[in-house]
């Protein structure tokens, strides 16, 4: 796949245009792999990131990266659902829906992340039943999202004739 500067930044700095099914898949594929290897990278540097900075030079340094790479990784997060926001307002377009739909999608993902940073600071005061009824939520508009913008559902409908 070639793509030049003009398509990424049609993609997902603005959500004006329409964009077919397969472009979409490839769009949010490209958001799913750098998601991806940002969050593999936050799962191996996390465990320094909460320790205490009253340690030595090199236990410090160590420290403060994992903390600059949380707050890199949490900029860049929400960037990622900008551009899927972007990227889904067209597809919601070119199939005649609102494209306020593109919404959805990324602020009930923003939620369940927040519900989880939030768990472990208030300790115990947000039941985790909120976690849960979250992650349900959030999965159930994921497939949503997914059969709709990427053309599943027609798919299916032409398999049954």
């Amino acid at each position: 796949m070639n793509t030049h500067r003009s398509d990424l930044s049609f993609l997902y700095r603005s959500d004006e245009g329409e964009i077919d099914a397969a472009t979409w898949w490839r769009g949010a594929l490209m958001l799913t792999g750098i998601f991806a290897v940002l969050t593999l990278g936050w799962i191996l540097i996390e465990p320094f990131a909460d320790k205490s900075l009253a340690t030595t030079v090199i236990g410090t340094i160590v420290v403060l990266t994992g903390n600059l790479y949380r707050l890199a990784y949490g900029f860049i997060c929400v960037l990622l659902l900008i551009c899927l926001y972007n990227l889904s307002a067209k597809r919601w377009r070119n199939l005649g829906r609102p494209s306020s739909f593109a919404g959805i999608l990324p602020l009930a993902a923003a939620i369940t992340a927040a519900l989880y940073w939030l768990e472990p600071r208030v300790e115990g005061d947000l039941p985790y039943y909120w976690i849960v009824a979250a992650d349900i939520v959030l999965a159930g508009i994921f497939l949503w999202s997914v059969i709709e913008l990427g053309d599943i559902r027609a798919r299916i409908t032409a398999l049954r004739r």
